[in-house]
Order: C-alpha cells, then sequence, then structure tokens
C-alpha cells in the first residue's frame, strides 16, 4: 500500500510502497479517508517534536476512516464503523493499525474531511479550557494565533464556556475567520502595544497561547490576579521564560497541556472530553472549520501551507474516496 515516508530528520516526505498493517490484540485496521495536519507534524518531521520517531516514519497524527478488521480478542468498533482516531505517527498512509482505545465513532452528518481535522485541535482546546484553567463564565479568555488550528477552536470553545474572548491573529482576513468563531475583541499580532491593548479590554483572566515569543509575556502582564496562562505551544519559535516574581506578585498560574501526554497517563479523561466535543457537535454547537483539502499526493503542500501561515483552522489532506 502507498504511505508517505520521512527517511531523515528535515527529510523532503517520500511517497513509497509499503506492507499493510495486520492488527495485533487490541487493536483495528482503519481504512484512512482523511488525515489531519498539524504544527506538530512539521516539528516531528524535523526530529524537534517532544516524541521523537525512529526514521524512516509515516507522519501524521490524527485521521478519519472506516474500520476494516479487528485483532485477536479486541473489543471495539465493529468493521464499516466511520471512525475519528489520534495516533503518535501514522496516519498518513492508506491504511493503519490502533488501539482501539484511540478511535471514536464519527456522528451522522460529519463528513470525513472534518473528522479527520477535529480531534487534536478541539481535544486541546477543551481539555485546556476546562481542565486546566477551568474557564468560568463572564471570564476574559485571550488567544493568541487565533486563526489557526488550535487557537480558532479555544475561541470557538471559550464563547461556548461562556467567557468574554479576545483575539490575536495577523492581518484583516484572519481576524475575520476569529471574528466568525465567536470573538468580541480583535487585535493584529503585528501591532504594537499589546500589554496596553489588553489592560484597556480590563485585563485578561486565561491565556491561551500556541504562539510563544513576545506574546506570552505581554499577555502575562495584562493578567488579572489570580490569572490563568496556558502554554500550548510555541508556533514562533520562541519558548518563553517566566519571570517567577510577577507569578507571586499577582498569584498566577502558568500551565502547559500537551495532548498527547493525556491520550498517554489519562485515556478516560480525554474520552469523555472527546465524548463532550462529538456531542456539542451532533447538536450543532461548535462548527469546525477548515480551510484547505488537498489530494494525497499534495501532502508536501500541505505542510507548506502550515510553515507559511497561509491556513485558517485546519488543513486536511483526503487520502480515499469520501462518500
Amino acid at each position: 500500500m502507498q504511505a508517505w515516508q520521512i527517511t531523515n530528520p528535515g527529510a523532503t516526505p517520500v511517497l513509497a510502497e509499503i506492507e499493510p498493517p495486520i492488527p495485533v490484540k487490541g487493536e483495528i485496521v482503519v481504512r484512512v479517508e482523511a488525515v489531519g495536519l498539524n504544527f506538530a507534524d512539521m516539528l516531528a518531521i524535523q526530529g524537534k517534536y517532544q516524541v521523537r520517531h525512529p526514521f524512516p516514519y509515516i507522519p501524521g497524527m490524527e485521521l478519519s476512516g472506516v474500520v476494516e478488521a479487528s485483532g485477536p480478542d479486541t473489543t471495539g468498533p465493529a468493521p464499516g464503523t466511520r471512525v475519528l482516531a489520534t495516533c503518535p505517527a501514522g496516519a498518513l498512509a492508506r491504511r493503519i493499525a490502533l488501539s482501539a482505545h484511540r478511535v471514536s465513532v464519527v456522528p451522522d452528518g460529519m463528513g470525513f474531511e472534518e473528522a479527520a481535522g477535529f480531534p487534536i485541535a478541539y481535544g486541546t482546546s477543551h481539555l485546556a479550557l476546562t481542565h486546566k484553567a477551568r474557564l468560568q463564565p463572564g471570564e476574559t479568555l485571550f488567544v493568541t494565533g487565533a486563526a489557526g488550528g488550535v487557537g480558532l477552536t479555544a475561541v470557538e470553545i471559550g464563547k461556548r464556556l461562556g467567557a468574554r474572548v479576545i483575539a490575536s491573529a495577523r492581518g484583516v482576513d484572519r481576524l475575520d475567520v476569529a471574528r466568525r468563531a465567536g470573538a468580541d475583541v480583535l487585535i493584529d499580532s503585528e501591532a504594537p502595544g499589546l500589554k496596553e491593548a489588553l489592560r484597556a479590554e480590563g485585563g485578561v483572566d486565561v491565556v491561551y497561547d500556541a504562539v510563544g515569543g513576545p506574546a506570552f509575556d505581554e499577555a502575562l502582564r495584562a493578567c488579572k490576579p489570580d490569572g490563568r496562562l496556558l502554554a500550548i505551544g510555541f508556533a514562533s519559535g520562541v519558548v518563553p521564560q517566566v519571570p517567577a516574581n510577577l507569578l507571586l506578585v499577582k498569584n498566577l498560574t502558568v500551565s502547559g497541556l500537551w495532548y498527547g501526554g493525556y491520550e498517554t497517563h489519562a485515556p478516560d479523561l480525554v474520552a469523555a472530553s472527546m465524548t463532550e466535543l462529538l456531542r456539542w457537535r451532533a447538536e450543532g454547537l461548535i462548527h469546525p472549520h477548515v480551510s484547505h483539502i488537498l489530494p494525497f499526493e499534495a501532502f508536501p503542500e500541505g505542510l507548506a501551507l502550515l510553515r507559511d501561515r497561509k491556513a485558517t483552522g485546519k488543513v486536511v489532506i483526503r487520502v480515499g474516496q469520501a462518500p
């Protein structure tokens, strides 16, 4: 079968022929229909992600598809079931063997492309805002990178939880995407004076930061007493250094959230979160945004869209033929 492979750190992806997977106990085989791309895929390809894959490896961390087979003594969705799933790697192949606990049934009315880009971005923001920050109705949430994959879901979930949302993104077009997701206040990330702009809005209760760099420091200084800051990622390439004296004098809390870590050490928490998110989607309470759908052969072009900041929401690779 066909699969994309990365042969060495930073190497150009290669479309290769490999043997199809055979499920062992606890696994199911999914015929992949679509794959969601993430900033983490770029880091992993460069060998800079927190999980280091032995090369060569197959990239791709989230997918949708159809169950084809189960391993011996495995309880999971029956063959023919439409599912979405996450995985450490391996999604960019025609088929994948997955631990059965990693899959969720796709609700009626949700297409494969939408489902493929759903679990990581929404799962990250939901756990960050509910489990970590415990965002409350009426609080002010500030989201950096608010038109990107995870940032846009944070805007949407923040509004769903009853917060007033301040969104930061680059340029009018990207800010408009955040506005349509529910942002109440828009700030161009290229404009100076972020700290002053946030203070003029009354300060911030919760910061959701997937960008890092100077924006984190300015948002930290605009936090209200007892503010909570969420370190989600460092798309700017600059990891912030937190001055502990500011944490002390304003009683601030800084928390990190890596979704993959929760999948490993708290799978029941992840499953409950995904159940609620899929219920919200089935009830029309959240509206996933996919800006680009590309064919399987165009995976490198999809990475370039993420690298060059030309996408909003999710970039999805269509692997099979969706009905």
